[in-house]
């Protein structure tokens, strides 16, 4: 790998942080202070859902971004632009002016994502390239578990956590000014077709969707889950820093799998290794259990994603990977959108335990139809 490639994906990678960091930080501490002023379950699941619906309307005006600015500006000031939008949360009224506040920042923070991902897929290549992913996967995870910690130190309160995600993204964005604008970023010149991807990789979109799901599914309502399990809010935060930091240590393992075993076997593993945890939380809760399985979770489900990308790396490049990076960003909005509604309407129809038993329910789907995926894929390599 060159030297500016390798900055390239360094830069790239630093992107990523800012989108998992404010994500971390902003869908459990907004779902808190919901919760602690009495707004139901259900009315949080759709004031969460305006951030997936923010960057399912994004992906419409990455390509008009890039044309006009450059990928370099369009990530830094979407950066900047979400940096003010987080700071303006404590002077609005709590949960109305917030599903405007909680759209714009969506849709900002996914151009830096849809951007920042064609890059580090189009650059780690080689047969090496799932390994790589599974790196940025891990670095991705290690800055979603952060924002939780972040409030377990400022406690949910004033203006301290939203000052502490500002100051973040506009740190993040320093090593973006290395990066050299190359051929992907001027790709995309016609409009984006997800449409048309979806016909070519149906189970590598449906697959990021499921990760979506569940991701934003806890994002959003493990700490509110824990709180109504009995733990306190400092707690709570440490369950969903459990969930994501298995990210950090066994999406390496994933990725050496993905690049050794048939990718969709794998995906179909990691399929059944959520369906199962998800499952055991409500036995596992208030023990010492719990800790292990919400990190498998999280692991497992993140391996999903980690697999798709490698595939998508793997079958796709030129216009085909920009347009496949802009369509797993959509389908990552409209999985993150479900699922922030699916959390909310079942923690409110069926008790606490209704979030994790539904995540079980829709990942046992998916193992089914990854499963009969993979035997073809199999199949057709065998033939």
């Amino acid at each position: 790998m060159d030297r500016q490639r390798f900055i390239n994906l360094l830069a790239a990678i630093s992107a990523i942080t800012v989108f998992g960091f404010t994500f971390g930080l902003m869908f459990p501490l907004l779902s808190l202070i919901m919760e602690s002023q009495n707004i139901s379950s259900a009315l949080i699941g759709y004031n969460s859902a305006m951030h997936p619906l923010g960057i399912v309307f994004s992906v419409f005006f990455i390509p008009m971004a890039v044309r006009r600015f450059g990928a370099k500006r369009a990530v830094i000031g979407s950066a900047l632009i979400t940096a003010a939008v987080i700071v303006s949360y404590p002077f609005f009224p709590v949960f109305t002016a917030w599903f405007a506040l909680r759209f714009l920042q969506g849709f900002f923070v996914s151009i830096l994502f849809a951007i920042s991902e064609a890059w580090i897929v189009k650059f780690a290549e080689g047969p090496w390239r799932s390994r790589i992913l599974a790196i940025y996967a891990s670095i991705l995870a290690l800055s979603f578990g952060g924002g939780p910690v972040v409030i377990t130190f400022t406690g949910i309160e004033g203006l301290a956590p939203f000052l502490v995600g500002a100051a973040f993204l506009l740190l993040a964005t320093i090593p973006i000014l290395f990066v050299k604008d190359e051929p992907v970023d001027s790709e995309d010149e016609a409009p984006l077709s997800v449409l048309a991807f979806c016909r070519k990789a149906p189970i590598l979109l449906f697959a990021v969707g499921m990760f979506a799901i569940i991701d934003a599914a806890n994002l959003s309502f493990l700490p509110v889950y824990s709180v109504k399990k009995g733990f306190d809010q400092s707690q709570a935060a440490l369950a969903l820093t459990a969930f994501v930091i298995g990210n950090t240590v066994l999406q390496f393992p994933i990725g050496w799998c993905a690049d050794h075993f048939p990718k969709r076997i794998v995906m179909t593993a990691c399929g059944i290794a959520t369906a199962i945890s998800a499952a055991l939380v409500p036995f596992t809760f208030g023990t010492v259990a719990l800790w292990p399985v919400l990190t498998v979770m999280g692991a497992a489900s993140a391996g999903i994603y980690t697999v798709s990308l490698g595939e998508l790396g793997e079958r796709f490049s030129g216009h085909e990977l920009v347009t496949g990076t802009a369509a797993f960003s959509t389908m990552w909005g409209v999985g993150a959108l479900t699922g922030s509604l699916l959390a909310g309407w079942s923690i409110a129809g069926f008790g606490p335990d209704g979030l994790p038993v539904t995540m079980s329910v829709i990942f046992m789907v998916f193992v089914v139809a990854s499963a009969i995926s993979a035997r073809a894929v199999v199949r057709a390599g065998s033939s």
